[in-house]
């Protein structure tokens, strides 16, 4: 069996690491991956959004199915061009997307159908905007309707750290044509949890969940990032939590984009809000997170070709997916001034270096003239451990990164850490 694996961060080099675990597979092609899928499968030299040239890639190597990582080209409508096609693909339609690249969307499709959710108003006029969040009280919830790599989030302390992110979305152009309509909302407290199920788009599967860092410092300071660290399970789930998230949010959602004539198949991943016996929707992505996927892979114990399969051919009713009792933690090592500017072409010391059981999934990496490995990106790697506890994986996945180093570095020193 041949499979295209569409991306390149650390999210597409643990998918890749994954399906290499099954006995069905004879060859990946990633495109266009990173220096640590280059290792394990064929890099392709094609953009995630060059959709023509991913389906001729995909006829071309007689691939049995595609796999896509990233939002961006399943909000382009990557899967609609693959499906007109004829190509077996893994991920939701444009319209299905929406879920995640229209904050407006979601947040409307959640009203409509009674899926738990922050109360909230939506502007595509800064004066207007302005006006609102002046009668709001602080802290206040700012996000970008469209997409913005996780980066389009903003968390006001006050009115006028609001007003100036407003300014800066819809007028200064920060986020691009993503900020043009922004969604104001009020803000949640308690504890974040990530949940993650297979739909085929009526079936939804078992969930599995993990817990991420977005902020860039230790205890949740400096600006927002792609991620930082994550681990799964989270520490306070129980499994009447997770059937709770399912029933409350998860299947709601399924069944509400079923309705709306967009059924999804693909990963559906629910960032939820638990405060004490409340479950709140924070969000909704149509895909893997990225670094949740580096810690839910290595828990899952059935073949991943066989769930994509079944999803693909509406039949997810009849897989069984089993994951590990195991905890696992990863830690991401950035690049120096990430979240902002940084430099690339840093060579990385000590890959080899690691015990044989600690994983190391790439994102921004690629190879020099020299077939040295350098980074090219913020976020550079992502060290993965697991143990029978959150506390015995945490202190391996610490214990191993130490051994690995390029100019720089840096990354959290508390991730998984519970005080």
């Amino acid at each position: 069996m041949k499979i295209l694996v569409i991306g390149s961060g650390a999210r597409e080099h643990a998918i890749v690491w994954k399906f290499l675990q099954s006995p069905q597979v004879d060859k990946i092609f990633v495109a266009p991956g990173n220096a640590g899928t280059h290792s394990i499968a064929q890099n392709l030299n094609i953009s995630a959004t060059d959709i023509t040239a991913l389906i001729g890639a995909a006829r071309q190597h007689k691939v049995d199915f595609t796999f896509v990582g990233p939002e961006i080209p399943l909000a382009e409508g990557l899967v609609d061009e693959f499906n007109k096609a004829g190509m077996p693909v893994f991920g939701p339609t444009s319209a299905a997307a929406r879920i995640e690249a229209s904050k407006v969307f979601s947040k409307s499709l959640m009203a409509k159908y009674a899926i738990p959710t922050a109360a909230s108003q939506n502007f595509s006029d800064l004066n207007q905007a302005i006006n609102y969040v002046k009668q709001q009280k602080p802290p206040i919830v700012l996000k970008a309707d469209g997409l913005a790599a996780g980066k389009g989030v903003v968390i006001a302390q006050n009115i006028e750290s609001a007003v100036d992110a407003l300014t800066s979305m819809m007028q200064n152009n920060a986020l691009g044509q993503a900020g043009e309509r922004v969604v104001i909302e009020e803000y949640m407290n308690g504890r974040e949890m990530s949940v993650f199920a297979f739909s085929d788009g009526t079936t939804l599967s078992h969930p599995v969940t993990a817990c991420d860092y977005k902020r860039v410092f230790d205890n949740d300071e400096g600006p927002n990032t792609g991620g930082m660290g994550s681990f799964s399970p989270p520490d306070f789930f129980t499994a009447e939590l997770g059937e709770r998230a399912m029933c409350e949010v998860m299947r709601p959602t399924i069944k509400a984009l079923e309705l709306e004539g967009s059924p999804f198949t693909g990963v559906l991943y629910g960032g939820l809000m638990i405060d004490n016996s409340t479950i709140r929707t924070v969000e909704f992505n149509c895909r893997f997170g990225d670094p949740e996927t580096q810690v839910i892979m290595p828990r899952l114990k059935s073949d991943l070709v066989d769930i994509v399969q079944a999803a693909i051919e509406k039949r997810l009713d009849k897989q069984i997916i089993e994951w590990s009792d195991d905890a696992c933690v990863g830690v991401v090592m950035a690049a120096p001034g990430y979240p902002g500017h940084y430099p690339t072409g840093l060579p990385i010391y000590g890959l080899s270096d690691v015990e044989s059981d600690v994983m190391i999934f790439h994102a921004g990496t690629t190879l020099d003239h020299d077939g040295r490995i350098v980074t090219a990106g913020g976020r550079v790697l992502t060290v993965v451990a697991t143990g029978a506890t959150l506390s015995q994986a945490r202190q391996k996945v610490y214990n191993n990164l130490t051994r690995i180093s390029f100019e720089g570095a840096h990354y959290r020193t508390d991730i998984a850490c519970f005080r």
